[in-house]
């Protein structure tokens, strides 16, 4: 499925197939929960932990059916992130989204005190874990970073550094949109976002759109919204695009689910979050398969390919590269490439993208 130009999109919703929304999520909540994955495996920790964040901070509450599939769990937690401390991110975040989100208990402060006892988040190598880390513990007012007084500083220091993020490296750029998620309490404060953080973000989508990457454009729309910030309309009516042709189907006796859930649940909640519905797929009986419209290439290894080959002829001035960069280009990746062009300052982007001022090529 190429590119297709969706102009003027201000609501795009599925058609209904379940009595309601809340039925729609209690269903999807009990194939999460019970049908793809056990507990014990940790892929099941992750799906499940990212579908019960969504739903806590989009305000998704859900039915008291949704949340009885995690009971048995809840009950055990304690046993369970002490055995597997490694993991205890997500047994933190499965615990104060299952709270928050209305099952009876209060785990969630003592569990935030044994972590922070037991100096699990000062065993984090990565800043942005011990955000994660901090954001949680915070939420039930102990913090674990108390005397880490600079965390901020560094992660809006490498979220500011533009020019990491004009080219391919999906590892920063995921971790950018997290780094807003955090520092925006996912969306329930202002960030303080900055023109230079800002900047990194259209730069990350504009690499994202290039490659028609559902699931890390959403990610980047998601955090420009809550960086307040309005993301380009074109990324958006893609995405909206997408949405549609997205698939959820019954999976066949014993079919793994290495499927498209992350990209589906990130583009549903996008649509949620910009007022275009999302989370209106039925959920089939047995275990379900989420499918991603097929695959287009996008223009991104073209455009990249074309301007290695150029070596010491290529130029960071985008208006001067276009033309020799359009003649190699396949039609369909030229359509996604006059897209991207009219989304953001394609000028500013090209100038850290084409790599044009490395050792021995005259800038």
């Amino acid at each position: 499925m190429g590119y297709s130009q969706v102009t003027n999109v201000l609501h795009v919703d599925f058609p209904a197939r379940q009595r309601s929304r809340a039925a729609r999520i209690e269903a999807l909540m009990a194939q999460v929960a019970t049908c793809r994955r056990g507990p014990e495996d940790v892929f099941w920790l992750k799906e499940n932990a990212e579908l019960l964040n969504v739903l806590e901070c989009t305000v998704a509450k859900p039915d008291a059916g949704g949340i009885a599939h995690y009971g048995a769990f809840y009950e055990e937690i304690g046993r369970r992130i002490a055995f597997f401390p490694q993991y205890y991110r997500f047994f933190l975040s499965l615990c104060l989204d299952l709270e928050d989100l209305g099952l009876p208990g209060t785990k969630g402060e003592a569990l935030c005190a044994w972590v922070a006892d037991r100096g699990l988040a000062g065993a984090e190598l990565s800043d942005l874990q011990r955000a994660e880390a901090r954001r949680l513990c915070l939420r039930r007012g102990v913090d674990p970073l108390s005397a880490d007084q600079g965390l901020d500083d560094r992660l809006r220091a490498f979220a500011r550094r533009t020019e990491t993020f004009a080219l391919p490296n999906k590892k920063a750029a995921y971790e950018l949109t997290h780094i807003v998620f955090y520092l925006s309490e996912y969306g329930r404060r202002d960030p303080n976002v900055d023109d230079e953080i800002a900047l990194s973000l259209h730069h990350a989508g504009t690499l994202a759109f290039l490659e028609l990457n559902i699931d890390l454009l959403s990610e980047v729309c998601i955090a420009l919204r809550f960086a307040r910030r309005t993301p380009p309309p074109q990324w958006e009516a893609w995405l909206a695009d997408q949405a549609m042709r997205f698939r959820v189907s019954a999976a066949g006796p014993g079919a793994a689910p290495a499927d498209d859930y992350h990209p589906w649940l990130m583009l549903n909640w996008l649509m949620a979050l910009s007022d275009r519905g999302g989370f209106a797929h039925e959920m089939p009986e047995g275990t379900v398969l989420f499918a991603a419209p097929a695959p287009a290439a996008g223009p991104l290894r073209e455009l990249s390919d074309s301007i290695y080959r150029m070596g010491g002829h290529r130029s960071p001035h985008w208006p001067e590269m276009r033309e020799r960069v359009g003649e190699s280009l396949s039609d369909a990746a030229l359509a996604v490439l006059e897209a991207a062009e009219t989304a953001v300052d394609f000028n500013i982007f090209f100038r850290g993208f084409a790599r044009a001022s490395q050792p021995g090529i005259a800038s």
